[in-house]
């Protein structure tokens, strides 16, 4: 590192200034203590005003090797640009010495994410994942539920992650070509597998179902996998652009009593709305109409169960935990390794739904 001080900020570089770079990683950056958002990488000019607008001070420059010849002035690099540069900027900026964080994806394959693992070790450099998802807060409320014992033994996990968009938007995300690592697997997918593994450790067996379900869609639009985790929990997890009807974002069921959640954290549609981590009371609070409810032997829809406040949001917390790793002052909040074995359950969720067989792990 090039700044070891507590009083000076770590200086970061990004590139990608799309959803992911405008809406989520500059926002949280230069919402983090300690942090400071130095380069933003950009070959589009109208992302370039939008990034000088929101961000004074940053820097901006057309291509990632006009960042990475200033790489001895940066102390991180976030790679929020699309699935398929992860692996080659990520092999690049290790190699010159910047720490990286790698928006989700990681990688391809978990064999593309264990060797990005290895260099980040031989190099004794910083790898980490962005899965924001692990500080939502229904996630949050219901780790806190499981940790106190209210559910008893887990039994199953359904999770939901679901919109209604029957016109495909197009770009890459919605492409056929397997080059660019699209599609609602790779996409939502690794928000709930990594969630289900969090809670629930690791899978023994995983069988999907991916289907392409709307006129002109490329890729899948409306999939399903189930996890055998190897300690016997059940995990049904739908991602999906085609659900008319949203079903509950978590539904979990244990030997005492279950606990169902609706509605989405608020952090994403504040920070598309402008609203900034740090500047205002309340942040990643829901209103109490969304909370959940624990219960057994009764529906939620009709009152059943005792409500259960919602636990804020808190995506500020991942780039605070960066800074903290690179500081030496704690932990990486996502290893390499652990979306390595997220993309494991991936890998085989496109295999089973392609073969029709469950795979074992």
């Amino acid at each position: 590192m090039t700044r070891t001080t507590a009083t000076l900020p770590l200086r970061v570089g990004l590139i990608g200034y799309g959803l992911a770079g405008s809406v989520f990683h500059a926002p949280l950056i230069a919402a983090t203590e300690g942090l400071a958002l130095d380069t933003v990488v950009t070959s589009n000019p109208e992302r370039q005003a939008q990034a000088k607008a929101e961000f004074p001070d940053v820097r901006t420059v057309a291509a990632p090797d006009e960042l990475f010849d200033r790489a001895a002035e940066l102390d991180l690099l976030v790679i929020a640009s699309p699935n398929k540069t992860h692996v080659p900027l990520a092999t690049t900026a290790l190699k010159a010495g910047l720490p990286v964080v790698i928006d989700k994806p990681i990688a391809g394959t978990a064999a593309e994410a264990r060797d990005l693992a290895a260099l980040a070790d031989e190099r004794g450099l910083l790898l980490s994942v962005f899965q924001n998802r692990r500080w939502d807060n229904d996630f949050l409320t219901l780790r806190k539920l499981l940790a106190d014992g209210e559910l008893g033994d887990a039994w199953r996990f359904e999770s939901r992650f679901e919109r209604w968009r029957p016109q495909p938007k197009g770009g890459w995300r919605e492409s056929g070509d397997p080059e660019e690592i699209g599609g609602l697997l790779y996409d939502l997918g690794s928000h709930v597998v990594d969630q289900a593994l969090v809670l629930f450790g690791p899978a023994a067996e995983v069988y999907a179902e991916s289907v392409v379900r709307r006129a002109g869609a490329e890729t899948d639009d409306d999939t399903f996998i189930a996890l055998t985790h190897a300690n016997g929990v059940r995990s049904h997890l739908h991602v999906s652009a085609t659900a008319a009807q949203l079903g509950p974002r978590f539904r979990v069921l244990g030997s005492k009593a279950g606990y169902v959640k609706y509605g989405l954290d608020p952090q994403e549609a504040a920070l598309r709305e402008g609203e900034r981590p740090g500047t205002a009371d309340g942040w990643g609070v829901e209103p109490e109409s969304l909370y959940g409810r624990i219960g057994a032997g009764e529906s939620p829809v009709t009152g059943g169960g005792r409500i259960v406040p919602t636990v804020p949001g808190d995506y500020p917390a991942y780039y605070a935990g960066v800074a903290a790793a690179l500081r030496g002052e704690g932990p990486n909040p996502v290893t390499a390794l652990e979306a390595a074995a997220a993309l494991d359950v991936l890998e085989a969720a496109r295999r089973s739904a392609r073969d029709k067989v469950t795979v074992t792990l």
